[in-house]
């Protein structure tokens, strides 16, 4: 697959999931010129409170077919926080826009194509520069690189928790400036490393945003990648030989889906409620004499392992468990959506999985004080004693304060949602993080009048790709609960035909491409068949306990 534009994971995540969306709102009569473009080079915005601003490029780019011109401006927020942020000239919608980034950050290749029409739109690199793993996995490029982070606190720092925010106040400076008026209306959309920004910047920066949507958060990422690392080890041998091939790990998801897949009401090859799917692996071990259609006792262990998640040689538990039955063997190759234990633990053909070096560099440069340096491995990993020793760094990263109150004060509206086949933020994680939201403001009344998760079945990382429903025009749903007052109470999502991604289509999507529909409520509801009518269609689902 060709390398996607990338504000890495992020981006891509934003082009599936927020097709380009005109608001209905008026727009603001704005027609800019090259030399207005071009005048923003002179703005002293040296002052800026918490930004200290420093724009290094701006130009005019014109109208090119249904795309219509905008003005195209680089710049840095002080010491290093980059920034690239595209303001339309004639069909400006009075808001602003922060789309997060992915993985490690580091780059920047925002294109109006990325951005929802009408809005000022901006990007960060996060506060360094990084290259690109040029993986076989599903992006095609992935920004895994974590030299930069090597003592160097303040790139930590930026890409911890600090650069969303400065991104945020420097580009509605700039906005306001080139429209000599400030934005009506301020959101921020992001998934993976983009949805723990829009998480920290509720929990940290709660006047920052109108509106969050946070996708499949990576809410503490130390546990997150101890848990890469424990999946990478428990399927290989201690020679570094995988043990489970791409054929095993379809035995193992078409077994758990014949265990579990009817806990809807209806036979669609999904499990709704992966969580409560009791499928013991054990059921699948070899017979005497059998060599095909089962696993041998270490290939058992091994995926009774990566369910577990890590643990200490004793036994105790490290985290809240690993990835879902079901998630085990995703698409078929080539399509979007193979996010499954190939890609992310085991490796395919040969070549290491895809987020070997993702854990590898993370470990050496980002989670340890000091850094553990370049001659240290992924063996080197000791579950007894490291995991002890990361909280320092956590520190910087973590997302996971559930006290939201002054951002619900503030009027902020927060849209977080997680796929159930997600094997990249696990989605205990993502629903533990919300429990324990309700517990701490009030219950679920009070929570849900600011802040809704949706849990998709069957869905991957950031909702794209998997056999589950996963396209859902989250922005459109957004606003109208920001600007209009009107909560998500169901989202529609559809499954497009022939594992595509919605990529860049316009809403509402051309019914010739979806395959089917389903319902999905705020969490913890979930959604089962009536019994009655086509299952195809959401409209023959109903609400149910999870």
């Amino acid at each position: 697959m060709a390398k996607t534009s990338l504000l890495t994971v992020g981006v891509a995540c934003v082009a599936a999931l927020y097709p380009t969306f005109s608001s209905a709102a008026e727009p603001a009569v704005v027609v800019a010129t090259a030399a207005q473009c071009n005048a923003l080079l002179n703005a002293n915005l040296l002052g800026t409170p918490d930004a200290p601003t420093q724009i290094t490029g701006a130009k005019l780019v014109e109208p090119a077919g249904i795309v219509s011109g905008y003005c195209e401006v680089q710049g840095y927020v002080w010491p290093q926080v980059g920034f690239e942020l595209l303001l339309p000239v004639s069909n400006w919608n009075g808001k602003f826009i922060e789309l997060g980034c992915g993985g490690h950050c580091g780059v920047i290749e925002l294109s109006i194509a990325d951005c929802p029409a009408g809005y000022a739109c901006i990007g960060t690199d996060a506060g360094h520069k990084a290259t690109v793993y040029e993986g076989q996995g599903l992006w095609g490029g992935d920004v895994f690189d974590g030299l930069w982070g090597y003592g160097n606190l303040q790139a930590k720092v930026d890409w911890g928790y600090r650069a969303p925010h400065v991104t945020a106040v420097a580009g509605k400076a700039i906005t306001a400036l080139f429209y000599h008026q400030a934005p009506k209306k301020s959101y921020f959309m992001g998934c993976s490393t983009g949805g723990r920004q829009g998480l920290q910047e509720a929990q940290r920066f709660p006047w920052d945003f109108d509106g969050i949507i946070a996708g499949a958060p990576p809410i503490n990422l130390s546990t997150l990648y101890m848990t890469f690392a424990w999946g990478i080890l428990a399927t290989h041998d201690k020679d570094g030989r995988p043990l489970l091939g791409k054929a095993e790990l379809k035995l193992v998801t078409d077994a758990a889906v014949a265990k579990c897949d009817l806990d809807d009401g209806v036979g669609d090859g999904i499990i709704s409620d992966p969580k409560h799917c009791r499928f013991d692996p054990a059921k699948l071990t070899c017979k005497a004499n059998q060599t095909s259609r089962c696993l041998t006792q270490v290939q058992v262990e091994a995926v009774k392992k990566v369910y577990a998640g890590p643990t200490t040689s004793s036994g105790v538990s490290l985290s809240l468990g690993g990835p879902m039955p079901g998630s085990e063997y995703g698409l078929v190759d080539g399509a979007w959506g193979v996010n499954d234990w190939s890609e992310a633990y085991v490796g395919i053909n040969g070549k290491r999985a895809r987020y070997e070096p993702l854990v590898t560099a993370g470990l050496r440069y980002l989670f340890f004080v000091p850094d553990l340096g370049p001659a240290w491995k992924l063996s080197d990993f000791d579950f007894d004693r490291d995991y002890q020793n990361m909280g320092v760094a956590e520190a910087l990263y973590d997302s996971s304060n559930p006290d939201l109150r002054k951002f619900k004060a503030a009027g902020g509206k927060l849209i977080s949602y997680q796929g159930t086949n997600d094997i990249s933020v696990l989605p205990q994680i993502t629903e533990d993080y919300y429990d324990t939201v309700e517990r701490t403001m009030g219950g679920r009344e009070a929570t849900q009048s600011f802040f809704r998760l949706f849990v998709f079945p069957g869905a991957e990382h950031c909702l794209i790709g998997g056999d589950g429903a996963d396209t859902v025009n989250f922005l459109a749903v957004l606003e109208d609960w920001v600007e209009n007052g009107k909560a998500p109470d169901r989202l529609i999502a559809a499954h497009l035909k022939n594992g595509e991604s919605s990529g860049l289509k316009a809403f509402p999507l051309d019914p010739s491409r979806i395959q089917f529909t389903r319902p999905v409520y705020p969490y913890p509801i979930g959604a089962k068949y009536s019994g009655h009518g086509d299952p195809n269609n959401a409209a023959n689902f109903v609400p149910a306990a999870r």
